[in-house]
């Protein structure tokens, strides 16, 4: 009977010993088939990854996407939408800038520099500035009379006859130093009026863009009221001129 009992016991003790020595050897991952496929499955995915035929192929010194649905790398994007604009010549470079900065196209207005608007610090001087930006003004004015009454309508708003633009304020920040040669483009866009502003007065965002330098180079800020010159004072537009300046804003 003792005999019995202690066959029964260490059966008992082998058999749990055996099921820790697997549970261990599992534990520390001993290779199974699995495993083997795994490490097979695992082995041809890196080399995917290396290959510049696979779609799966990341490149040095990159990464990949954190998982299979993650969105494309938005700088890849941004590199890829500036490569393009590179592939543009300077002055078609420069009206899709304006273009996607919201600035109005029947503004634009090319400025030509000369030697002479350099001052002795050997740049374009700050003031030439003020006249640059009032040249493309005059163009954006004429083209908003062209659309209010035609040809005679734009001619009337710069010779000073009947209800037209006047100058309030203009604040320019400089950017960039300019030197000779180089051309700007230049374009306007009329601001959203706030909830306080004067009926007969709206701002307007004006900008500079240098076409050696590939780069905006000055902004400016205008207040432009709007003025009766035959009556010589200002006042509240007809809602057509307001209409005409809504369809000018930026749709972004």
């Amino acid at each position: 009977m003792a005999t019995t009992l202690r066959s029964r016991a260490l059966s008992t003790t082998f058999s749990v010993t055996c099921r820790r020595i697997a549970s261990r050897r599992l534990a520390v991952g001993y290779p199974t088939c699995h495993n083997r496929k795994s490490s097979s499955s695992i082995s041809a995915l890196q080399a995917a990854f290396r290959d510049p035929s696979s779609p799966f192929h990341i490149p040095p010194d990159s990464q990949g996407p954190e998982s299979p649905d993650s969105p494309a790398d938005h700088a890849n994007l941004t590199t890829l939408a500036s490569e393009s604009l590179d592939s543009l010549d300077p002055l078609e470079e420069a009206h899709e800038k304006l273009r996607r900065a919201g600035f109005d196209p029947q503004s634009f207005w090319e400025q030509r520099i000369v030697w002479g608007d350099h001052d002795s610090f050997q740049h374009v001087n700050n003031v030439r500035y003020v006249r640059f930006f009032e040249s493309a003004r005059i163009k954006w004015m004429m083209s908003l009379g062209e659309e209010l009454g035609g040809p005679s309508k734009a001619k009337a708003m710069i010779n000073a006859q009947g209800i037209s633009l006047i100058l309030k304020s203009i604040e320019v920040q400089f950017r960039r130093p300019v030197t000779y040669p180089d051309s700007l483009l230049i374009g306007y866009r009329p601001l959203p009026p706030t909830s306080e502003h004067d009926a007969a007065t709206f701002h307007v965002a004006a900008s500079a863009y240098s076409l050696a330098q590939r780069a905006f180079v000055a902004h400016a800020k205008e207040a432009l009221v709007w003025y009766d010159y035959d009556k010589l004072k200002k006042c509240d537009p007809d809602e057509r001129a307001k209409e005409v300046l809504r369809g000018r804003m930026s749709k972004e």
